[in-house]
């Protein structure tokens, strides 16, 4: 695969990702809230809980991995491998648990609806595709799996923290209040065995697949 179209590829990558936040964000300020359609809260605190969902996070995290690569800076030093690790991990997470535990609970139409499929649907594919794909390769060794937590575990002890305090949490499968903190900690267990072990598998595929993209980092 030829340089510009590895490049191609990054582009529509970034640019997916953060079309998909942007138009969420418009939606949410213009009062769009398919979660909870009923609550109406201010504008401030309606971008504030945008900016606390973990498939937001993991979507800004795909564009600003694939932003260096699409200006063609290359990819350096472990910060960028470790968050790229996340980016990947945590926008697979995204789509899986999107699927199993809020999609069915969820009645989108019209701006909604696309919405919810970019973020969850189009943006994992296309990240996890061009990952495998184009890479760069080699760049994600098994030590970077346990700093890779450090965004979930401090998101997660973020949001129960902050749960009780504003009484509201981004998932329905979080408050504790309605299942109780054994359920809500178990349903978080499984999800960070799920983590784990797509982080471990991701490392492992990173050191088998085709160099074809290291030239260009």
């Amino acid at each position: 695969m030829s340089r510009g179209s590895i490049r191609a590829v990054h582009v529509a990558t970034f640019t997916v990702a953060a079309f998909a936040v942007v138009f969420q964000l418009v939606l949410v300020v213009q009062g769009h809230s398919p979660l909870v359609p009923e609550l109406r809260p201010s504008t401030a605190e309606a971008v504030r809980r945008f900016f606390s969902f973990f498939t937001i996070q993991s979507n800004l995290l795909v564009a600003a991995t694939t932003l260096p690569l699409v200006a063609g800076r290359g990819a350096q030093g472990r910060v960028w491998a470790v968050a790229r690790l996340d980016a990947v991990v945590g926008i697979t997470v995204t789509g899986v648990v999107h699927l199993v535990l809020l999609r069915p609970i969820l009645h989108l139409a019209g701006v909604d609806w696309w919405a919810d499929l970019l973020l969850h649907a189009v943006v994992p594919v296309l990240a996890v595709a061009s990952w495998l794909v184009v890479g760069p390769r080699g760049r994600a060794r098994p030590r970077d799996v346990w700093p890779a937590l450090a965004w979930p575990v401090l998101w997660l002890v973020a949001t129960l923290a902050l749960g009780p305090a504003v009484r509201w949490y981004p998932y329905p499968f979080l408050d504790v209040a309605t299942h109780g903190l054994a359920q809500v900690l178990l349903v978080c267990l499984v999800v960070a065995v799920l983590f784990v072990g797509l982080a471990r598998g991701a490392v492992a595929l990173d050191r088998r697949l085709p160099q074809r993209a290291a030239a260009e980092s």
